[in-house]
């Protein structure tokens, strides 16, 4: 396995996507199966419409649950207590004030596949996240955009409280 193929998970995205392979394998692909043979009752599969949406779907259930294994057999978990609390990496929660627009924002950096910029989750490998890695509070990053540099002060560093 090359090193590179690796994508870095916080124990909590980690475990949200075994929880999704699951429900897909135990439950979804179970409705699937009751859907296609419900549609098959209805006679002449060459005009049925429930029957193509219901192939559709399991699909979709079964192309799904092939990426979440590959994505799974690639993980790694990180240990988020092997880093010292008060220094950023995968699992920070830090806030910030960007020196351009004198505004304070907040991230939780997470592995790439656990991104959701709308909800402040931001990858270690976006521009911000890369130059937040291995800060302290109180430092000040510069940050490479495609728009050019914009400085950020580290305002505070914590681990992000797993809800799990």
């Amino acid at each position: 396995m090359e090193q590179s193929k690796k994508i870095k998970y916080t124990v909590e995205g980690h475990k949200a996507m075994l929880d999704e392979l699951e429900y897909l394998k135990k439950v979804k692909i179970e409705e699937v199966k009751v859907s296609l043979a419900e549609a098959r009752s209805f006679g002449d599969l060459s005009e049925n419409s429930e029957y193509d949406e219901a192939k559709n779907e399991q699909a979709k259930v079964v192309s799904r649950i092939a990426e979440l294994e590959e994505l799974l057999e690639h993980a790694e978990i990180v240990d988020e207590s092997e880093f010292k609390a008060d220094v950023v990496n995968l699992g920070s929660t830090v806030k910030v004030l960007d020196m351009e627009y004198d505004e304070e924002l907040e991230y939780n950096l997470v592995g790439t596949n656990e991104a959701n910029p709308m909800l402040g989750r931001i990858s270690d490998r976006s521009p911000i996240g890369a130059a937040m890695i291995g800060a302290k509070e109180g430092d000040i990053v510069t940050v490479h955009t495609p728009s050019g540099e914009t400085k950020m002060k580290i305002l505070a560093v914590s681990r992000t409280k797993n809800n799990g």
